[in-house]
């Protein structure tokens, strides 16, 4: 901040404009989200959003992504093509208008495109001022073109480089990030981008989406007739079904309500919306219109079966929510998200035109198939018993709270800040780890709370035998946000929540537990960036007269290689447990704020993750042995 004496200047001259694509180069996140992994991916999704906007319109039926070893990416598609003749009032072709200037496209006025997910003209313009190369080749008019450009500016003229061949249209985009730019050592992740291009291919029915990865030599392809439907089946291939898919889909007014729901034996619910193919990860108009539907749909068909007795209240909508697996889709030819990032659909009609679409398709399904309509009523009464179970739960755990030194438990050894953002708090197995923790953490901004044991597994269980798990209960008193309907960011105690497990098979299961609970229960902690993964050593090496902490073992494997060292030769100590440690190691390796090494934990695709937990934690075992027996030969460190 400017001394009260000191005099800045704020004349004509200081106002400053940046021409072209300067905006985007200095200020990423308005257009990105950001530097970061995340950023870096949306990168990959503009420039393919664009190549399903033509599979949209059915100009293009194959897509094809490459990741090079050099990191650059090349994006193909057997669409029209992106224009190349000189646009009337600019002068300049088409193509070079759409790579360089924001705000440039063919979906403003409606004669380009009927449906896109392009709504500000910025894509393709934004990731070419992000890169530092990018390459374009069309084939279009018979006619092969291309044209270069380094960091949004054009280096080469547009040119014909050749004919094309057999009435070849599309485009070809290779693009190679700027790594000036965004963050160091991040790189594409293979298994992100899978789950994005599977998606899409959800969601745009009769498109083919190719995808490899040179650096790894992987590849994967999809193409799904079935659309959402077959993506509702994918979903819940692990869980037992009370009946088939249900499939609605209807256009009014231009935008097409496309939606598929199952419910299974499961207890979290699994519901994901997509806008112009778009996964909207924040939801929207289309998803509260499409769970507004079925609570109302439901309710009104079991009273009016004598389903639910007139005693008895409404099925709330965490009630008829359990257990069912749903994706609404709408495309919609002039979308209103909430940013440039397209994390939430706001057009206000698409939730009137869901409740609509959605009432009448479930509706005609419960009266056309009682079984099954019986089976979802009594899915959501038993429910509803729990959750009435749940809420006394969580009322005696309320009441017992009233007085702060109530509210927490006792094993908890609470820091002496009352300043959320500067407190975190540490969540160890066992009383050994939890005592090293205890004298070895700085009281004033870190609590310790021990676990004891394995806490319950929250994806086999309803609310109310959650709250019945002392080990729960203490985790949820001590973080202070509640839990379930009473949820509440923020109230919060601790910025950071750190999951602190031995590195060893049990410590691993821990930590998927837990990772298991705040996923279903609290994912508003993960969303908002407050949850983290220690990363304590697994070795200590001695070594003339130094000691060395070593975090993994590529690290051990790299110093032995640096110091020219045998195993026979140093003294390394294997740390299967934090209760090895004394506090003072515990506090240099992995608490202490200066040298410590933590994960933070984030949701990449929400879909991948409930098929992950699913998969990992739910019931069926199947799933689980193929995956042991897939991964088997990458175990390292296991205790026998």
């Amino acid at each position: 901040m400017a001394k009260k004496n000191q005099k800045l200047s704020y004349e004509a001259k200081d106002i400053q404009v940046l021409e072209g694509l300067e905006a985007v180069r200095l200020r990423p996140g308005m257009y990105v989200g950001g530097t970061d992994i995340k950023a870096l991916h949306h990168l990959v999704y503009e420039v393919v959003d664009n190549s399903i906007d033509e599979a949209l319109a059915e100009y293009c039926d194959e897509i094809e992504i490459i990741i090079h070893a050099d990191e650059s990416v090349t994006v193909t598609d057997n669409g029209r093509g992106i224009p190349v003749d000189i646009h009337p009032d600019k002068k300049v072709p088409a193509l070079e208008l759409v790579m360089t200037k924001l705000h440039a496209g063919g979906k403003f006025g409606g004669s380009g495109y009927k449906v896109s997910g392009g709504l500000h003209g910025v894509g393709l313009s934004a990731v070419n001022a992000l890169s530092e190369w990018f390459e374009v080749r069309v084939w279009r008019d018979k006619k092969e073109y291309y044209q270069r450009y380094e960091k949004g500016i054009p280096v080469t003229k547009l040119k014909v480089v050749g004919d094309a061949l057999k009435k070849k249209t599309g485009t070809s985009q290779t693009f190679l990030y700027d790594k000036t730019i965004f963050d160091k050592e991040i790189t594409y992740q293979y298994e992100t981008l899978v789950q994005r291009f599977r998606e899409m291919a959800f969601v745009t029915r009769g498109v083919t989406i190719k995808f490899s990865d040179e650096r790894t030599n992987k590849e994967m392809n999809f193409y799904f007739d079935g659309g959402i439907t077959s993506f509702v089946r994918y979903l819940n291939r692990n869980r037992e079904k009370l009946h088939p898919v249900i499939h609605v889909e209807k256009e009014i007014e231009n935008i097409v309500i496309d939606a598929a729901f199952q419910y299974t034996d499961s207890y979290a619910e699994s519901v994901y919306a997509f806008a112009n193919t778009i996964n909207t990860i924040d939801g929207g108009t289309h998803l509260t219109g499409l769970r507004a539907a079925i609570t109302r749909t439901i309710n009104n068909y079991a009273r009016s079966k004598k389903l639910l007795k007139d005693s008895d209240p409404n099925f709330s909508g965490e009630d008829t929510r359990e257990g069912l697996t749903a994706i609404i889709s709408v495309k919609h030819p002039s979308p209103q998200f909430e940013s440039q990032t397209k994390v939430k659909l706001m057009n206000a009609e698409v939730k009137t035109h869901t409740q609509q679409v959605v009432g009448e398709g479930i509706e005609t399904f419960l009266e056309e198939n009682p079984t099954a309509a019986k089976a979802i009523v009594n899915k959501c009464l038993t429910s509803a018993r729990a959750r009435q179970a749940a809420s006394k739960a969580r009322d005696l755990v309320i009441r017992k709270s009233a007085l702060e030194s109530m509210t927490l438990p006792g094993k908890l050894a609470d820091c002496s800040s009352r300043n959320p953002e500067e407190s975190e708090i540490y969540i160890v197995e066992g009383d050994s780890a939890g005592g090293s923790a205890k004298q070895g953490r700085d009281r004033h901004f870190q609590a310790i709370l021990p676990l004891r044991g394995k806490i319950l597994n929250t994806e086999r269980a309803r609310l109310n035998q959650i709250l019945a798990n002392n080990e729960v209960r203490s985790l949820i008193s001590a973080l202070g946000v509640g839990i379930g309907e009473g949820f509440d960011i923020e109230g919060l105690r601790y910025w950071r929540v750190i999951i602190m497990t031995d590195a060893d098979v049990d410590g691993a299961h821990i930590r998927t537990l837990l990772l298991t609970f705040f996923f279903r229960y609290m994912q508003p902690l993960i969303d908002t960036g407050h949850l983290y993964i220690a990363q304590p050593p697994l070795y200590r090496l001695s070594y003339k007269n130094k000691k060395t902490y070593i975090f993994s073992e590529k690290e051990k494997l790299d110093i032995f290689k640096e110091l020219g060292l045998s195993p026979e030769k140093a003294q390394l100590q294997r740390y299967k447990g934090l209760g090895e440690m004394n506090p003072r190691q515990l506090w240099d390796t992995t608490m202490d704020p200066a040298t410590r090494t933590l994960l933070q934990v984030t949701i990449e695709d929400a879909a991948a993750a409930d098929r992950t937990f699913d998969m990992l934690m739910g019931s069926s075992v199947p799933p689980r042995k193929r995956f042991i027996i897939t991964h088997a030969n990458e175990v390292r460190n296991l205790d026998i």
